[in-house]
């Protein structure tokens, strides 16, 4: 469709229409589900059941957290270095982040650029 002499385009073509299609289902969720869950506030037999999805959630997200630390602090396995700088820098963003309220934005442009500088400046 756009050709070898696009790729950039056609690149960027594609990662906004998997993104789009990445995000919509639970967008779709969110706002057709959230009017529902919001009725059922309140009501015992809907809490205890969505507590339980709560809590399932949030292991979900640690187990995640879990494995990008992994990925993150040994990149060549668990056998493999122990990537200090990487550690620091996610030790420096968690006391910017709880410690000093910065902005979640700011942060991971920061964090970015520094990581970035890193790697130009190490290899």
């Amino acid at each position: 469709m756009f050709g070898p002499e696009h790729l950039f385009l056609a690149g960027t073509a594609a990662a906004g229409v998997v993104t789009f299609f990445t995000f919509l289902p639970s967008f779709v969720f969110i706002f057709l589900g959230a009017p529902l869950i919001e009725t059922t506030h309140g009501n015992l037999k809907y809490t205890a059941p969505l507590t339980g999805i709560t809590a399932a959630v949030v292991g979900v997200i640690l187990n995640l957290a879990v494995f990008f630390a992994i990925q993150i602090f040994w990149p060549s396995g668990l056998h493999g270095a122990f990537d200090a700088f990487s550690a620091l820098l996610s030790a420096a963003a968690a006391v910017a982040l709880f410690r000093f309220k910065t902005g979640v934005i700011r942060l991971i442009v920061a964090c970015g650029f520094l990581g970035l500088a890193f790697r130009l400046l190490t290899t």
